[in-house]
């Protein structure tokens, strides 16, 4: 029987855990063996990865410490047929590789395939160096979990509550079940509110693939490729964003560098292909229904009406 805090490794890191899992956490918890050191050779990595990018700086780093100080931390695995398979702990798994390390100190749980995978999720989601668009990714994979719903179902239902919350439909989902799940985990994880999380994050993943790639491999702030994901042209795109990560650029010179391009191709851009594009925006805009700018409107109508009258064959 384990008895102290220092025999209960990831007490910290997945205290919301046991609340997401209920009574199976509790009754495995109980039965978990003291840490161990096996055969690094006998732990496998799980098909299903919530991480998918390491910082390669980071990575020796880490291992230059467990080089030093040994591993800290024991790994989280469980026991399958005739091996083992990782649950959390995958960078210090990675680093002990680096350093050559022959056995690695574990606790052994008997996880089924659900409870491994939100354990991993969530302990991956607990680390700070965590990049905004894995971190949006693992929250939607373990709601999509908890609700039983694949990832855009969860997407619809998450800009539902905020439609509702903002009174723009009927209230359906707001003190449903579902509510209570979604809400239940975005506490216990202790990272953004859901509110937060649908204004701020979910947009991330509607930005262009290169800027996501980018973003995955956490090489510039999600801010600044926000910022960056604006510019239309594809090598446009991939030039400025090649010279914020080398040159550290600001978000406020990047948004510079963004305005003085699209200065020099308005200018490039015939004037007739201008008003083309901005009759097709002003056909979407807002401005129709605000009452001062429709006088401005009116305005600019009649002076065109003027033009083409002048210009009319008499």
């Amino acid at each position: 029987m384990i008895n102290s805090k220092k025999d209960k490794p990831y007490t910290s890191h997945l205290k919301g855990v046991a609340a997401l899992l209920g009574e199976n956490f509790d009754q495995n918890e109980s039965t978990t063996s003291s840490p161990q050191n096996i055969s690094i050779d006998a732990i496998k990595l799980p098909q299903s990865q919530p991480r998918r990018y390491f910082d390669t700086e980071k990575l020796n780093q880490l291992a230059l410490s467990i080089q030093e100080h040994g591993i800290l931390e024991p790994l989280l695995i469980r026991p399958l047929e005739k091996e083992y398979e990782l649950v959390a702990g995958e960078r210090r798994l990675r680093a002990a590789k680096i350093v050559g390390l022959k056995e690695v100190p574990v606790v052994i749980r008997d996880f089924n395939d659900q409870e491994a995978l939100q354990i991993s999720l969530v302990e991956n989601l607990a680390r700070e160096d965590l990049n905004p668009i894995e971190e949006t990714e693992g929250v939607l994979q373990l709601l999509s979990l908890r609700l039983e719903q694949n990832t855009s179902e969860v997407v619809s239902l998450l800009y539902r509550m905020q439609n509702e919350v903002k009174g723009k439909v009927t209230q359906n989902v707001l003190g449903s079940e579902e509510y209570t799940i979604v809400k239940a985990i975005f506490d216990a994880l202790g990272i953004i509110s859901w509110e937060s999380f649908v204004s701020s994050r979910l947009p991330l993943l509607k930005l262009p693939q290169d800027v996501l790639n980018i973003l995955h491999q956490g090489k510039i702030e999600y801010t600044k490729a926000t910022a960056i994901a604006r510019v239309k042209d594809a090598l446009q795109r991939t030039s400025l964003m090649e010279t914020a990560i080398a040159e550290n650029l600001s978000l406020v010179q990047i948004n510079e560098r963004i305005k003085a391009a699209q200065t020099i191709t308005s200018k490039s851009i015939s004037l007739k292909d201008r008003y083309k594009q901005a009759s097709s925006k002003l056909q979407k805009s807002p401005v129709w229904n605000n009452p001062k700018k429709q006088k401005t409107l009116e305005k600019l109508l009649a002076q065109i009406e003027s033009l083409l009258g002048e210009n009319s064959p008499g």
